[in-house]
């Protein structure tokens, strides 16, 4: 299972809208077939595996890191497929969430005289997948909030000045992690400071997450970096309801996509964005700030993954927070949140918290 497991992080970031799962077929103690979600779903783990192993597959014991769907979607469910090539046991990590299987594909298999065991790694493959689980049950995608910080919790000085805060190890340890996301998220302020790409460079992979950029009325300029190639890497503007439209006439000719998302006291409503992300079939969001919109979603409690960069750098008070005031008053209101790794990338520290 530690291998499908490992199979099953490849698709991170390339198989949505669905869950990035691996597939192992034993047959008389050897690996007779290997496989993993392809690009945008399809084909599937199993289905891979099957087509690797052909007649070895009969007999056979598939290790699966979640329950194998029972559907008729685009392609006909792995469960009759199993069946068909005669598999004889299936161990699987843990059960679908997705309403259409949801212990289908297990009672499908256990009806056909399939020995079927479940529970094996299932808190890792519950982690690896937490994206997909949490839009089938809530609507909404995973959100993972990267900071890169000076010592004094700053991200730019007053001017607005961040390129470099932290080093290259941590910088491209960061396009390591976009590559792993659905897609990257930022905020206007930071579109207009930074003119960034937000794409993955330096690891040669041609995929790219889809860039969003978060922008009540979209008042962000349409000849910077994003504009000028909507064409070929996708661009999401998410906006309010009284955005102009001449700007979304502007943006759209650029080939962007425009997602109308509702409006709060302070600017759009975080959950809002999420819910829309979620309809449209992303699981993992990687979002890179800055201030206001880190502020908006830990306001929000959306945030379920924290990593923090800090750099052996001090920029002082009059400097650009990494997070916008949470007007709080009370530290017991505070977000709390648990380490749960941590590393040195060249001079930079890198912090992985998570919501307890």
């Amino acid at each position: 299972m530690k291998m499908a497991l490992s199979l099953a992080r490849r698709g991170l970031g390339v198989t949505w809208p669905n869950p990035a799962v691996g597939c192992i077929l034993v047959n008389n103690g050897q690996i007779v077939g290997r496989g993993w979600t392809q690009p945008s779903g399809r084909p599937h783990a199993e289905t891979v595996a099957l087509a690797q192993a052909g007649n070895a597959a009969k007999g056979a014991t598939a290790y699966v890191t979640l329950e194998p769907c029972a559907h008729h979607g685009q392609t006909p469910p792995c469960s009759e497929a199993l069946i068909k090539a005669g598999v004889a046991r299936i161990v699987g990590a843990m059960e679908d969430s997705d309403a259409r299987v949801s212990g289908r594909g297990f009672e499908q298999l256990r009806n056909a005289g399939i020995a079927v065991e479940t529970g094996l790694c299932a808190q890792e493959a519950a982690q690896l997948n937490a994206g997909f689980f949490l839009k089938t049950q809530f609507g909404r995608p995973l959100l993972t909030l990267k900071l890169a910080l000076t010592l004094d919790g700053r991200i730019a000085t007053r001017t607005g000045d961040s390129q470099w805060i932290t080093g290259p190890n941590a910088r491209r340890a960061v396009h390591m992690m976009r590559a792993r996301y659905d897609a990257v998220l930022v905020g206007a302020g930071t579109v207009r400071a930074d003119d960034p790409s937000l794409t993955v460079r330096g690891l040669g992979i041609s995929h790219q997450p889809v860039r969003i950029v978060v922008s009540q009325g979209l008042n962000i300029p349409t000849e910077n970096t994003l504009a000028k190639t909507a064409q070929e890497i996708p661009v999401w503007l998410c906006h309010g309801p009284n955005a102009p439209l001449e700007r979304k006439k502007a943006w759209g000719s650029k080939g962007a996509q425009l997602i109308a998302c509702e409006s709060s006291e302070s600017g759009l409503d975080p959950l809002s964005v999420l819910i829309n992300l979620g309809s449209k079939g992303l699981t993992r969001v990687f979002c890179e700030g800055g201030g206001t919109l880190a502020a908006s979603l830990l306001n929000a409690d959306l945030v379920d993954r924290l990593v923090i960069h800090t750099a052996g750098v001090v920029i002082g008070g009059d400097g650009r927070a990494g997070v916008a005031s949470l007007d709080l008053d009370v530290l017991a209101h505070a977000a709390r949140l648990k380490l749960v790794s941590h590393r040195k990338l060249g001079d930079d520290i890198e912090h992985v918290w998570e919501r307890i």
